[in-house]
């Protein structure tokens, strides 16, 4: 029998009791009874801010990368990349590593170290002297949100009731996920001001959650869990990087120069020794029993081509409109926005009405097809002269797939673990997402290499997006393989 064989037995999978929740049960004295009370939909509120810090923070940085070379001496393209990819890199690698770790302390002051940490380096980032200064202080950023990342998961699950944790799930996700997307219109109004606007901002609002969640957040004790291996986090850290460095710089050196070839074979060694590790070790950084779980090993798949794609799709849109159309980086951020608000009206009207009415296999493959075809539009019609009609209906398209597939994704892959799995689970879905993230910008600027005029430049940008929806219809391949087959008993509605 599949582990998920519809959306209400993988729900009911996560009601078990957990060790966590077991903890929370036992009586609380003086202060932490009354940090207990706060509601789940306060507890909900208080991590998503957390959560929207970090999901902003990916992206908000793609229309302030001109403003940013201006400021450095005009740094090349490839240099900036690094201030996007050494963020979400850091930030797949130590999700695990720190949710692992979270799981031995109390959640909420777990989160809260990891708001702390994100809030000072945003301030680090706001005076950055240099591209090098300002990529340091985004991984430092990349750690806080890699720490606030799961350990908010622990919280909602410890908050919420069971038959109600799918949707506290998928409302976490979604927010999380508009965050992301709506980045461009944030950094666009910011940089009006000055791009170091868009790290000064995350300052008070990271001081503020802190107070809040200090005051609120129920006490949420750790357990006794083995100590995740640092050498693992190393090993997927530097396999990613070095995978990332060598396809941004493959064009300026040429695919054959030593130094991309010991690149590529540096990552390939280190991703050997961490698929390794996990496979052999006692305490793997990544258990392999996550993966004989159809449901979860079909979100994963799903989720990384998915992902590259997405993190192509925004930093793709951002510089497009600012570099070749001319456009201003809020005037870039509004027409980049009727994108985001999509995303969670799809999410939250639509997905779970269509997933109880269709499967979530189907929903997905509506979300890949619905974000494959906004690439298309971008492939076909956009051209030298400015169009906002064509890179409004793209950006919509893209927005209503994302609010399909990523609350779905995650809903999916999460749910149909064992209470015990689930941050660790969570954790594994979310660094497939970062580091595909990491790797579509990456694909994208290699892609588009360094063209000359307008009609190379309008030519390479059209081949990235093709490549692009190729990969976001690669896709299909896992949904259709492992999703569906795991989904074919459609969830009865409640009466």
């Amino acid at each position: 029998m599949d582990d998920l064989t519809n959306a209400n037995q993988t729900f009911a999978a996560a009601s078990r009791p957990a060790p966590v929740e077991a903890a929370t049960a036992l009586p609380q004295a003086g202060k932490a009874e009354a940090r207990a009370a706060a509601s789940p939909g306060q507890v909900l509120a208080i991590v998503c801010v957390g959560i929207v810090l970090a999901n902003l923070d990916l992206f908000i940085v793609n229309v302030a990368l001109p403003d940013i070379a201006r400021d450095f001496g005009n740094a090349s393209l490839d240099d900036l990349s690094w201030v996007l990819n050494g963020y979400a890199i850091a930030y797949a690698a130590l999700l695990v590593f720190f949710g692992r770790l979270a799981e031995r302390h109390r959640r909420d002051r777990s989160f809260l170290l990891g708001v702390a940490l994100f809030t000072i380096a945003s301030g680090a980032c706001a005076v950055a002297g240099s591209v090098a200064m300002l990529v340091t202080f985004r991984i430092a950023q990349a750690a806080g949100a890699a720490l606030m990342t799961p350990t908010s998961i622990g919280l909602l699950l410890a908050s919420f009731p069971p038959d109600r944790r799918a949707g506290a799930v998928r409302n976490w996700a979604a927010i999380g996920g508009l965050a992301a997307a709506l980045a461009p219109l944030v950094g666009g109004v910011l940089v009006t001001i000055s791009w170091r606007w868009i790290f000064i901002v995350n300052v008070p609002v990271g001081l503020i959650a802190i107070l809040v969640g200090w005051w609120k957040l129920p006490a949420v004790p750790g357990h006794d869990a083995p100590r995740p291996n640092p050498v693992a986090a190393l090993l997927v850290t530097g396999g990613i990087a070095a995978l990332t460095f060598a396809i941004v710089k493959g064009n300026d050196w040429g695919w054959t120069a030593p130094g991309i070839v010991w690149s590529a074979a540096l990552s390939a060694a280190c991703l050997a020794a961490f698929i390794g590790h996990c496979l052999r070790s006692d305490n793997p950084f990544i258990p392999p029993s996550l993966f004989g779980v159809r449901a979860f090993s079909g979100a994963a798949l799903v989720m990384a081509p998915y992902s590259m794609a997405f993190g192509a799709t925004l930093f793709s849109a951002a510089v497009w409109g600012q570099t070749a159309w001319g456009w201003s980086a809020l005037k870039a951020g509004l027409v980049l926005a009727p994108g985001p608000f999509l995303v969670p009206v799809t999410s939250l009207l639509f997905a779970s009405r269509l997933i109880a009415r269709f499967g979530a296999a189907a929903v997905v493959t509506a979300g890949i097809a619905a974000f494959t075809a906004g690439l298309a539009v971008w492939a076909t019609f956009v051209g030298p002269e400015p169009d906002v009609a064509v890179m409004m209906a793209g950006i919509m398209l893209t927005g209503i797939g994302v609010g399909l597939t990523f609350p779905t994704l995650m809903g999916i892959g999460t749910a149909a673990l064992p209470p015990s799995s689930f941050a660790t689970g969570s954790g594994v879905i979310n660094m497939i997402r970062q580091a595909g993230l990491a790797i579509g910008v990456a694909l994208f600027i290699a892609v588009v290499a360094a063209p000359g005029s307008a009609a190379t430049l309008v030519s390479a940008y059209r081949r990235g997006w093709w490549a692009m929806a190729a990969v976001t219809a690669v896709a299909l391949i896992p949904t259709l393989w492992l999703i569906r087959p795991a989904a074919q008993v459609r969830p009865q509605r409640r009466r």
